[in-house]
Protein backbone atom coordinates (compact mmCIF):
# COMPACT_ATOMS: atom_id res chain seq x y z
CA UNK A 1 0.00 0.00 0.00
CA UNK A 2 2.71 2.46 0.83
CA UNK A 3 4.40 1.65 -2.62
CA UNK A 4 1.18 2.46 -4.26
CA UNK A 5 1.36 6.00 -2.35
CA UNK A 6 4.75 6.41 -3.35
CA UNK A 7 3.98 5.46 -7.08
CA UNK A 8 0.58 8.07 -6.95
CA UNK A 9 2.83 10.56 -5.34
CA UNK A 10 5.33 10.18 -8.04
CA UNK A 11 3.55 10.72 -11.01
CA UNK A 12 1.25 13.85 -9.39
CA UNK A 13 4.89 15.21 -8.69
CA UNK A 14 5.39 14.45 -12.27
CA UNK A 15 2.46 16.04 -14.09
CA UNK A 16 2.81 19.24 -11.90
CA UNK A 17 6.50 19.90 -13.06
CA UNK A 18 5.09 19.04 -16.30
CA UNK A 19 2.59 21.56 -15.83
CA UNK A 20 4.85 24.24 -14.58
CA UNK A 21 7.25 23.75 -17.82
CA UNK A 22 4.67 24.15 -19.76
CA UNK A 23 3.71 27.56 -18.02
CA UNK A 24 6.54 28.98 -18.51
CA UNK A 25 6.97 28.06 -22.18
CA UNK A 26 3.59 29.47 -22.55
CA UNK A 27 4.84 32.42 -20.95
CA UNK A 28 8.21 33.13 -22.52
CA UNK A 29 7.73 31.74 -25.66
CA UNK A 30 6.11 34.59 -27.39
CA UNK A 31 8.44 37.39 -25.63
CA UNK A 32 11.62 35.11 -27.05
CA UNK A 33 9.81 35.31 -30.81
CA UNK A 34 9.66 39.07 -30.42
CA UNK A 35 13.55 39.49 -29.14
CA UNK A 36 16.22 41.76 -30.90
CA UNK A 37 19.59 40.48 -31.15
CA UNK A 38 21.94 42.97 -30.09
CA UNK A 39 25.04 43.75 -32.24
CA UNK A 40 28.57 42.85 -29.95
CA UNK A 41 31.56 45.51 -29.78
CA UNK A 42 34.49 46.55 -27.78
CA UNK A 43 35.00 49.76 -25.90
CA UNK A 44 38.49 50.82 -24.41
CA UNK A 45 39.30 53.93 -22.17
CA UNK A 46 41.76 55.46 -24.57
CA UNK A 47 40.32 55.60 -27.41
CA UNK A 48 37.24 56.44 -29.09
CA UNK A 49 34.52 54.12 -31.35
CA UNK A 50 32.80 55.50 -33.82
CA UNK A 51 29.44 54.33 -35.09
CA UNK A 52 27.73 55.47 -38.21
CA UNK A 53 23.98 55.14 -38.67
CA UNK A 54 21.89 55.43 -41.78
CA UNK A 55 19.55 58.20 -40.42
CA UNK A 56 20.55 60.87 -37.64
CA UNK A 57 20.42 59.59 -34.34
CA UNK A 58 17.13 60.35 -31.81
CA UNK A 59 17.91 58.70 -29.03
CA UNK A 60 20.20 56.94 -26.59
CA UNK A 61 19.99 55.17 -23.39
CA UNK A 62 22.75 53.92 -21.66
CA UNK A 63 23.30 50.76 -19.30
CA UNK A 64 25.47 52.25 -16.96
CA UNK A 65 27.98 54.40 -16.00
CA UNK A 66 31.01 52.47 -17.34
CA UNK A 67 30.41 53.77 -21.32
CA UNK A 68 30.02 57.21 -22.21
CA UNK A 69 28.41 58.19 -25.51
CA UNK A 70 27.39 61.73 -27.47
CA UNK A 71 26.56 62.45 -31.22
CA UNK A 72 29.65 63.85 -33.28
CA UNK A 73 29.18 67.31 -33.31
CA UNK A 74 27.74 68.47 -36.54
CA UNK A 75 26.96 64.94 -37.76
CA UNK A 76 24.00 63.90 -36.50
CA UNK A 77 24.08 59.94 -37.55
CA UNK A 78 27.42 59.72 -35.59
CA UNK A 79 28.06 58.26 -32.17
CA UNK A 80 30.99 58.60 -30.24
CA UNK A 81 31.54 56.06 -27.50
CA UNK A 82 34.22 55.13 -24.97
CA UNK A 83 34.53 53.23 -21.34
CA UNK A 84 34.20 55.90 -18.92
CA UNK A 85 36.01 53.04 -16.22
CA UNK A 86 39.20 50.94 -16.94
CA UNK A 87 38.31 47.15 -16.89
CA UNK A 88 34.83 47.19 -16.37
CA UNK A 89 32.98 43.57 -15.50
CA UNK A 90 30.78 42.43 -16.52
CA UNK A 91 29.44 44.09 -19.94
CA UNK A 92 26.68 46.48 -20.49
CA UNK A 93 24.76 47.65 -23.02
CA UNK A 94 23.18 51.10 -24.63
CA UNK A 95 20.23 51.34 -27.53
CA UNK A 96 19.64 53.66 -30.32
CA UNK A 97 16.67 55.14 -31.93
CA UNK A 98 17.35 56.94 -35.27
CA UNK A 99 14.88 59.27 -37.20
CA UNK A 100 13.65 56.28 -39.63
CA UNK A 101 12.38 54.77 -36.32
CA UNK A 102 15.17 52.17 -36.65
CA UNK A 103 15.99 50.56 -33.18
CA UNK A 104 19.39 48.90 -32.26
CA UNK A 105 20.95 47.22 -29.28
CA UNK A 106 24.48 46.74 -28.68
CA UNK A 107 26.10 44.50 -26.05
CA UNK A 108 29.09 45.84 -24.58
CA UNK A 109 32.39 44.55 -23.52
CA UNK A 110 35.58 46.35 -22.35
CA UNK A 111 38.59 45.15 -24.01
CA UNK A 112 42.55 46.82 -23.89
CA UNK A 113 42.59 46.65 -27.83
CA UNK A 114 39.42 46.33 -29.64
CA UNK A 115 39.72 44.91 -32.87
CA UNK A 116 37.84 47.69 -34.57
CA UNK A 117 37.06 51.11 -33.72
CA UNK A 118 34.49 52.40 -36.28
CA UNK A 119 31.27 50.47 -37.44
CA UNK A 120 28.89 51.65 -40.83
CA UNK A 121 25.56 49.96 -39.68
CA UNK A 122 24.29 50.50 -42.96
CA UNK A 123 26.96 48.11 -44.24
CA UNK A 124 26.27 45.46 -41.26
CA UNK A 125 22.49 45.60 -42.45
CA UNK A 126 23.38 44.41 -45.77
CA UNK A 127 25.61 41.63 -45.02
CA UNK A 128 23.78 40.19 -42.14
CA UNK A 129 20.04 41.38 -43.04
CA UNK A 130 17.88 44.00 -42.70
CA UNK A 131 16.25 44.89 -39.44
CA UNK A 132 13.24 46.88 -41.22
CA UNK A 133 10.94 45.15 -38.70
CA UNK A 134 12.65 46.73 -35.32
CA UNK A 135 10.02 49.91 -35.87
CA UNK A 136 9.82 52.48 -33.48
CA UNK A 137 6.08 54.85 -33.84
CA UNK A 138 6.65 58.14 -32.93
CA UNK A 139 3.90 60.05 -30.94
CA UNK A 140 4.14 63.13 -33.59
CA UNK A 141 3.36 61.01 -36.39
CA UNK A 142 0.27 59.86 -34.53
CA UNK A 143 -0.96 56.38 -36.48
CA UNK A 144 0.72 56.89 -39.53
CA UNK A 145 4.07 54.99 -39.52
CA UNK A 146 7.56 56.43 -40.10
CA UNK A 147 7.90 53.77 -43.51
CA UNK A 148 4.61 55.35 -44.72
CA UNK A 149 5.86 59.27 -44.27
CA UNK A 150 8.75 58.61 -45.48
CA UNK A 151 7.65 57.34 -48.36
CA UNK A 152 4.46 59.61 -48.64
CA UNK A 153 7.31 62.52 -49.10
CA UNK A 154 9.51 60.38 -51.02
CA UNK A 155 7.17 59.83 -53.80
CA UNK A 156 5.96 63.90 -53.58
CA UNK A 157 9.74 64.71 -54.57
CA UNK A 158 10.17 62.28 -57.43
CA UNK A 159 6.72 63.41 -58.75
CA UNK A 160 7.38 67.02 -58.49
CA UNK A 161 4.03 68.41 -59.44
CA UNK A 162 2.95 71.50 -59.52
CA UNK A 163 -0.19 71.37 -58.31
CA UNK A 164 0.00 75.44 -56.93
CA UNK A 165 0.88 77.80 -59.23
CA UNK A 166 -0.31 80.96 -57.76
CA UNK A 167 1.71 81.34 -54.01
CA UNK A 168 5.55 82.57 -54.41
CA UNK A 169 8.14 85.08 -53.58
CA UNK A 170 10.90 86.18 -55.47
CA UNK A 171 13.33 89.42 -54.67
CA UNK A 172 17.29 89.63 -54.82
CA UNK A 173 17.92 86.46 -57.03
CA UNK A 174 15.47 84.29 -54.78
CA UNK A 175 12.71 82.45 -55.78
CA UNK A 176 10.89 80.68 -53.01
CA UNK A 177 7.30 78.75 -54.34
CA UNK A 178 4.51 76.91 -52.91
CA UNK A 179 4.28 73.82 -55.46
CA UNK A 180 1.54 71.85 -53.59
CA UNK A 181 -0.23 70.82 -50.17
CA UNK A 182 -1.16 67.35 -49.52
CA UNK A 183 -3.37 65.98 -46.69
CA UNK A 184 -3.28 62.20 -45.40
CA UNK A 185 -4.11 60.86 -41.70
CA UNK A 186 -4.19 64.52 -40.09
CA UNK A 187 -1.42 65.37 -41.63
CA UNK A 188 0.13 68.24 -43.97
CA UNK A 189 2.21 68.01 -46.64
CA UNK A 190 3.32 71.46 -47.97
CA UNK A 191 6.33 70.96 -50.54
CA UNK A 192 8.47 73.81 -51.21
CA UNK A 193 10.81 74.99 -54.18
CA UNK A 194 13.92 77.05 -53.43
CA UNK A 195 15.35 78.49 -56.70
CA UNK A 196 19.08 80.62 -56.36
CA UNK A 197 19.24 82.52 -59.54
CA UNK A 198 22.16 84.66 -57.95
CA UNK A 199 25.87 83.75 -57.86
CA UNK A 200 26.49 83.75 -54.16
CA UNK A 201 24.95 80.73 -52.04
CA UNK A 202 22.11 81.59 -49.73
CA UNK A 203 22.57 79.61 -46.41
CA UNK A 204 19.50 79.06 -44.54
CA UNK A 205 19.51 80.31 -40.93
CA UNK A 206 16.13 79.08 -40.43
CA UNK A 207 12.22 78.25 -41.93
CA UNK A 208 9.35 78.66 -39.46
CA UNK A 209 5.63 78.63 -40.07
CA UNK A 210 3.46 80.97 -38.35
CA UNK A 211 -0.36 81.58 -38.07
CA UNK A 212 -1.10 85.57 -37.76
CA UNK A 213 -3.66 87.68 -38.05
CA UNK A 214 -3.55 89.41 -41.45
CA UNK A 215 -3.99 92.89 -40.37
CA UNK A 216 -1.75 92.64 -37.32
CA UNK A 217 1.05 90.51 -38.98
CA UNK A 218 3.18 93.41 -39.70
CA UNK A 219 2.18 95.28 -36.22
CA UNK A 220 3.30 93.07 -33.56
CA UNK A 221 3.84 89.44 -32.80
CA UNK A 222 1.17 89.07 -30.23
CA UNK A 223 -1.02 87.22 -32.20
CA UNK A 224 1.34 84.90 -33.86
CA UNK A 225 1.44 81.09 -33.36
CA UNK A 226 4.42 79.76 -34.01
CA UNK A 227 3.86 75.71 -35.52
CA UNK A 228 6.79 73.14 -35.72
CA UNK A 229 7.34 70.73 -38.65
CA UNK A 230 7.14 67.38 -36.97
CA UNK A 231 9.20 65.64 -39.94
CA UNK A 232 10.76 66.79 -43.02
CA UNK A 233 12.08 64.84 -46.14
CA UNK A 234 15.53 66.23 -46.27
CA UNK A 235 18.21 68.68 -44.18
CA UNK A 236 17.99 72.38 -45.60
CA UNK A 237 21.35 74.19 -45.09
CA UNK A 238 22.31 75.71 -48.09
CA UNK A 239 21.26 76.76 -51.91
CA UNK A 240 23.95 77.09 -53.94
CA UNK A 241 24.06 79.68 -56.42
CA UNK A 242 22.30 78.85 -59.65
CA UNK A 243 20.71 76.49 -58.35
CA UNK A 244 17.34 74.37 -57.41
CA UNK A 245 16.64 72.98 -53.85
CA UNK A 246 13.15 71.81 -52.82
CA UNK A 247 12.04 70.38 -49.21
CA UNK A 248 8.82 68.33 -48.29
CA UNK A 249 7.65 69.64 -44.22
CA UNK A 250 4.93 67.67 -42.56
CA UNK A 251 2.41 69.50 -40.43
CA UNK A 252 0.06 68.49 -37.87
CA UNK A 253 -3.64 69.09 -39.15
CA UNK A 254 -4.63 72.96 -38.94
CA UNK A 255 -7.17 75.51 -40.38
CA UNK A 256 -7.68 78.93 -40.79
CA UNK A 257 -10.38 81.40 -39.62
CA UNK A 258 -11.00 84.06 -42.51
CA UNK A 259 -8.96 86.86 -40.50
CA UNK A 260 -6.14 84.81 -40.51
CA UNK A 261 -3.20 83.52 -42.56
CA UNK A 262 -0.77 81.33 -42.81
CA UNK A 263 2.91 82.78 -43.28
CA UNK A 264 5.76 80.64 -44.32
CA UNK A 265 9.54 82.19 -43.57
CA UNK A 266 12.56 81.72 -44.72
CA UNK A 267 15.86 83.87 -43.66
CA UNK A 268 19.32 83.59 -44.41
CA UNK A 269 21.92 83.50 -41.70
CA UNK A 270 23.99 86.42 -42.20
CA UNK A 271 22.10 88.30 -44.55
CA UNK A 272 19.17 90.34 -45.60
CA UNK A 273 17.27 88.23 -48.36
CA UNK A 274 14.99 86.39 -46.16
CA UNK A 275 11.57 85.17 -48.03
CA UNK A 276 7.62 85.00 -47.03
CA UNK A 277 4.86 83.18 -48.31
CA UNK A 278 1.38 83.63 -47.09
CA UNK A 279 -1.74 81.38 -47.09
CA UNK A 280 -5.17 81.24 -47.10
CA UNK A 281 -7.41 78.64 -46.05
CA UNK A 282 -8.96 78.29 -49.06
CA UNK A 283 -5.55 76.56 -49.83
CA UNK A 284 -5.54 74.13 -46.86
CA UNK A 285 -9.05 72.80 -47.11
CA UNK A 286 -8.26 71.84 -51.06
CA UNK A 287 -4.86 70.14 -50.40
CA UNK A 288 -4.58 67.27 -52.37
CA UNK A 289 -5.59 64.16 -50.43
CA UNK A 290 -2.93 61.34 -50.93
CA UNK A 291 -4.58 57.97 -52.63
CA UNK A 292 -1.47 56.23 -53.90
CA UNK A 293 1.40 55.68 -50.76
CA UNK A 294 3.18 53.24 -53.33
Amino acid sequence: MKKQYKHILFLFLILGANQLLFAQKKVQSPLSLGKIEPYLMSVTYDKTSHLIFPSNIRYVDLGSDYIIAEKAEDAENVLRIKAAVKDFVPETNFSVITNDGQFYNFNVYYSLFPENLSFYLSKMEKEFGNIAENKIHFAELGEESIPTTDLIMENIYKKNKPIIKHIGAAKYGIQFILKSIYHNEGKYYFHLEFKNRSNVAFEVDYIHFKIADKKLVKRTVVQNRHLSPVRNYQSLDIIKGKSIVRNIFVMDHFTLSEDQALYIDIFEKNGGRHQTLQLENSELIHAKLITDKN
